[in-house]
């Protein structure tokens, strides 16, 4: 299992006092998985939440990455038949065909850039069919770099 998450603080919604919350995502038995658990400490509200999806909430997807920084998707050898990628990305992320080869062309030419589990997800589903790429932190992004969400 891969995991990923980070402690933030908010206000909270009973009495307005402070509340810690974890916020993160893991890779368990091949989906995607995320949640929040959060306790206040001015008062007894409290909650854990917990979900599955091909896409991750915003919010929790940005504490992750301010938190820890981008992973960078890249194929590790050639290009393979662009075929089985798109069948990858398409039942990895649900996306429409369009959408695929879009993040297919990203993939052969800068990588693809999102939180570590996303790109491990990925990375799983891609070398199911057989197409080699690796999983590595992104370096500062630059304007040019393509993120995914």
């Amino acid at each position: 299992m891969i995991t990923q998450g980070v402690k933030v603080t908010d206000r909270c919604r009973a009495c307005g006092g402070t509340t810690t919350v974890d916020v993160g995502q893991f890779l368990d038995e091949g989906m995607l998985w995320w949640g929040t658990e959060g306790q206040c400490a001015d008062c007894s509200n409290g909650w854990c939440e917990q979900d599955c999806g091909p896409v991750t909430p915003e919010n929790i997807r940005q504490a992750l990455l301010q938190a820890h920084g981008a992973a960078r998707l890249r194929l590790s050898g050639n290009m393979p038949n662009l075929v089985p990628v798109l069948q990858a990305l398409r039942s990895a992320r649900e996306l429409s065909l369009g959408e695929a080869r879009t993040q297919a062309a990203q993939l052969v030419e800068t990588g693809l850039i999102g939180t570590l589990v996303e790109m491990e997800i990925l990375a799983v589903h891609l070398r199911k069919r057989a197409i080699q790429v690796s999983v590595e932190p992104a370096a500062s992004p630059s304007p040019d770099d393509n993120h995914i969400g």
